[in-house]
């Protein structure tokens, strides 16, 4: 069996919305056989509540404060999502795709040439320039990085056989 999921509290309900779903129960009682929309009914909601006084308000409002305090007594108790984990920092970073790598060999040239130019700006500029290069062109990079991928595959396996043999102990 997994783990239950513990669901968030249900959040606390104003002192109006109270005064509606006891109006709504009333009028249930009163009409069971009548139909109300929803536009009509919270008009008539609304005119009645303008014309309650404030000792009946205060009822609701009541209502409200304990509502309130039960969801936050909830809340203080909800776990919520998890957290994300933590990275390693000890562990082996992903290798720059070949683009990355075109992109780092061109990058300063680029920023010298245009030294106004934002970040944005030459990445963009890198962009165009990597859709024009030709394939020859691109092997290199694509070389470069296939050999940075292979690399990063064993160590990453050799960091995970490491961290397996220290939780074995």
């Amino acid at each position: 069996m997994g783990k239950e999921v513990q669901r968030r509290p249900k959040v606390n309900v104003s002192s109006y919305i109270h005064f509606m779903l006891n109006f709504r129960n009333k009028f249930k009682e009163q009409q069971p056989n009548t139909y109300l929309g929803f536009k009509e009914f919270s008009r008539k909601c609304s005119e009645k509540w303008r014309s309650i006084s404030r000792h009946e308000k205060a009822k609701y409002e009541a209502l409200a404060k304990l509502d309130k305090a039960r969801y936050q007594r909830e809340m203080m108790n909800y776990i919520g999502k998890r957290r994300k984990r933590k990275k390693d920092p000890k562990a082996p970073r992903k290798p720059p795709s070949s683009f990355l790598l075109f992109s780092l060999d061109h990058y300063a040239r680029l920023k010298q040439e245009n030294p106004s130019w934002t970040v944005v700006q030459v990445a963009k500029a890198t962009g165009k320039m990597w859709s024009t290069t030709a394939d020859v062109d691109k092997k290199t990079y694509e070389q470069k990085a296939a050999l940075m991928r292979a690399k990063y595959l064993e160590e990453r396996e050799a960091y995970r056989n490491q961290c397996q043999g220290n939780n074995s102990l």
